[in-house]
């Protein structure tokens, strides 16, 4: 069972989505508790707008509410030229208890000082995951209380202050195939109106971009997460690099004992850093990547539910013609293809708009992040360098 409190959770701040939060309702997410492979949140609101009951309120919440919460904004007909924020990822602990789990097949061929810090290595690795978790469902629920539409959505309002359990089941067998089998009708889809002419430059240059776009992060994402490995396998090197210098120095009566403690203790403090360079680039950069990847995917879903429409557009207008040709159902036939053309028009002048917010949005987060990141990343390399210099002045001493 694992829990976190507010100060904790402040050290994880990691994925800036430009929030703007409006003081009118501001939603955090204070606490959390872990069992097993459930997460229950506490979801915290502070609000001034009539139309809540109270100013200030908390709920519990599930992994699947969120999930149930998103889905119906999906499928809201009025939100179809909007960018829905991602829904936040189901919680995987699997890796880290993986992890431990071999840790303690291998305890035995281990020093006890060695297994000691592996195991502390890997409970902080459980902790951050655990953390990360509970921060993206946060960013999602900011994401949506920070839009000026969505923010006021009935079902957003009862996820909010309803406090009973929404009795939110997961998918049978039966759904999750409906879900599939929807995904692939919805991608063949794709390949068919790919080949209609945009009547719009500016969506045609969007749609563009968001595929060489995604491509680019999903690619920078990968490269990242390797990057960040290779940090934390280091950390894990000088963990056993130092207990055995540990090991030899308390074997040797020499003059080197000295010595070989003195780098023993070295590896330990540049391992501690190491272990914060591979922190902080997975907080700032490899986390960003993830999850842009999940909101550039809302944005070209945006693209494809216009692209829908301008289809059904299309088949209105041939419909009138048949109609008019054969003098049968016209007026039917010119309401229907009215219709199409104001959803049509309708998610247009609404997409423009989503879409030039995300661009910006987008640009101020990788800006904050990086910056950041690399303020973080010449601290850690200073560190370094005296922890080096230190060292060497030491032994030269003596």
């Amino acid at each position: 069972m694992t829990s976190i409190d507010e100060n904790n959770k402040e050290k994880m701040r990691s994925v800036s989505v430009d929030l703007n939060n409006d003081a009118s309702l501001l939603i955090d997410i204070p606490d959390a508790l872990c069992e097993r492979d459930k997460v229950k949140f506490t979801v915290h609101t502070k609000t001034t707008l009539s139309s809540f009951q109270k100013p200030e309120f908390s709920v519990p919440r599930q992994h699947e509410d969120f999930i149930w919460l998103h889905d119906t904004l999906v499928e809201t007909e009025d939100y179809a030229g909007l960018i829905i924020p991602p829904a936040p990822p189901k919680p995987d602990f699997e890796s880290p208890r993986e992890k431990m789990h071999k840790l303690g097949e291998g305890e035995a061929t281990m020093t006890k000082e060695e297994y000691t810090k592996m195991k502390q290595e890997l409970e902080a690795e459980y902790l951050a995951v655990f953390k990360k978790t509970v921060q993206v469902h946060e960013v999602f629920l900011q994401r949506l209380s920070s839009h000026p539409i969505l923010s006021k959505d009935r079902n957003f309002q009862i996820f909010l202050e309803y406090d009973q359990d929404l009795s939110v089941r997961r998918k049978n067998a039966k759904e999750m195939f409906g879900g599939f089998f929807k995904n692939m009708v919805k991608s063949a889809d794709e390949v068919l109106i790919s080949g209609i002419k945009e009547v719009d430059d500016f969506f045609e240059q969007e749609k563009t971009f968001l595929l060489d776009y995604y491509s680019k992060i999903k690619d920078s994402t990968a490269k990242a997460e390797k990057m960040t490995r290779s940090h934390k396998n280091i950390a894990d090197d000088y963990i056993h690099i130092s207990a055995t210098l540990n090991s030899i120095s308390a074997d040797d009566s020499t003059a080197t004992k000295k010595h070989l403690e003195k780098l023993s203790d070295l590896f330990e403090k540049l391992r501690k850093v190491e272990g914060r360079v591979a922190s902080d680039q997975e907080l700032k950069l490899t986390e960003l990547l993830r999850y842009y990847m999940r909101d550039i995917q809302a944005a070209k879903d945006l693209l494809y539910r216009r692209a829908r429409a301008l289809v059904d557009y299309e088949n209105s207008n041939k419909a009138l013609d048949k109609a008019r040709l054969k003098s049968k159902d016209i007026p039917q036939a010119e309401e229907h293809q009215q219709q199409c053309l104001q959803k049509f028009d309708k998610l247009s002048e609404s997409g423009k708009k989503e879409l030039t917010s995300f661009k910006g949005r987008r640009v101020v987060a990788f800006r904050k992040n990086l910056i950041e990141m690399a303020e973080l990343e010449i601290k850690h390399a200073k560190n370094n360098v005296t922890l080096l210099q230190g060292c060497i002045d030491l032994l030269k001493s003596n």
